[in-house]
């Protein structure tokens, strides 16, 4: 697929065209996007990362409706609808939204100030382009999920059928066979993603200290800060949320889980012993918390806007919070890489971390995107 922005547009024949292609030119203009003006000729619809269809005129919903069908097969992503506001153009488009709705077809009105229009086309555009990166996408669960994440598995078939992304099998004794010692984690761990082609897995890391007395905690931190999605623990739907947030934002996402909560103020510590060296400012080499074997890695995040981030195996629901990296720890009790993180809305503590909470492991990124995840999952 063109990852251009295409639109489309509707045209009254009552309307004079070289009066309103003034408009049209004076309207995109002012709105700081790329695009390509498609007009009339609806014959490629749907092959570019997003599809605008440009309401320029009244009168145009008849229109809309005969081609409707002929759009349907081409894509079923929701319809954009864009309107300047001029003649009559945001009416139709009601019509237009109202008549989708009838029928159970998404649909959404852009339309505003050009500011509003820019950044909603960019935020449309980013999900959209998400979408057809993870279309495809190749994930592996190396060994099962951990015995102690009973609820951390997932829909294979819910994950292929909304996200297009495979979720591959592959047995632990076929990582182990390339393990030559404790410190070829890392190379063992290529050798599996170039074989089954993948662009990210999970780690069943656990068994590694009782087989190779070592951890994986150093082998993920480089696979994630080359560009793989590199999780901890089995943990299936939290490799699925990084997998997410790489694809809309092309960064890491840091897998821990709470290490306690306050109710009262909204604080909440998340620890693990790794972290993505892409993500850290400075990081510190200590033994595996839970084993005091091998290697942890304390990492020292910048501090400010973060946003916390988790869907569920089935892809059925989903949680994003935003709020602020206050300090790094580094406490000799917890996981070696501490953070601990102000949300926004302390409520979140109770009416879901400690009522609801989808598993323990959470993805915890850099800066506020709740509005970008959100229109990933929810269109």
């Amino acid at each position: 697929m063109k990852k251009t922005t295409a639109i489309y547009t509707l045209t009254s024949e009552l309307h004079d065209e070289k009066a309103v292609g003034s408009v049209t030119k004076a309207f995109l203009d002012s709105l700081d996007i790329e695009y390509e003006l498609k007009g009339g000729n609806y014959s490629d619809y749907g092959s570019h990362a997003l599809s605008l269809v440009y309401v320029r005129t009244g009168g145009t919903e008849g229109i809309f409706r005969r081609l409707l069908p002929e759009l349907q097969t081409k894509s079923s992503r929701p319809f954009y609808l864009l309107t300047s506001g001029k003649s009559n153009s945001l009416a139709a488009s009601m019509e237009i939204l109202s008549y989708l709705r009838q029928h159970d077809i998404k649909g959404e009105i852009i339309h505003g100030s050009s500011d509003y229009i820019s950044h909603r086309i960019h935020i449309l555009e980013k999900a959209e382009e998400a979408r057809q990166m993870l279309n495809g996408t190749r994930l592996g669960i190396i060994g099962k999920p951990s015995d102690w994440l009973i609820s951390s598995d997932a829909n294979k078939t819910k994950v292929k059928d909304l996200l297009g992304i495979e979720l591959v099998d592959i047995p632990m004794q076929e990582l182990l066979d390339e393990v030559s010692d404790s410190e070829k984690i890392y190379e063992a761990l290529k050798v599996i993603i170039d074989r089954h082609q993948l662009q990210g897995f999970t780690l069943r890391c656990f068994d590694l200290l009782s087989t190779v007395k070592n951890t994986g905690c150093m082998a993920l931190a480089k696979l994630n800060a080359e560009g793989y999605v590199a999780g901890c623990e089995g943990d299936v739907p939290a490799m699925l949320s990084m997998m997410i947030v790489r694809s809309l934002l092309s960064i890491s996402g840091f897998q821990a889980n709470p290490a306690s909560i306050n109710p009262e103020t909204g604080q909440i510590v998340f620890a693990h012993c790794t972290i993505p060296l892409d993500m850290v400012e400075r990081y510190e080499l200590d033994t595996h918390f839970e084993s005091g074997i091998g290697i942890g890695i304390r990492g020292y995040m910048k501090e400010g806007p973060v946003t916390i981030f988790k869907v569920s195996g089935d892809l059925s629901r989903h949680f994003i919070a935003e709020g602020t990296l206050l300090r790094n720890e580094s406490k000799p009790d917890l996981c070696r890489t501490q953070q601990v993180i102000q949300l926004e809305d302390k409520h979140l503590t109770t009416d879901y971390f400690l009522t609801n909470p989808i598993g323990n492991h959470h993805i915890i990124m850099p800066g506020h995107c709740k509005e970008i995840i959100e229109q990933l999952l929810t269109a």
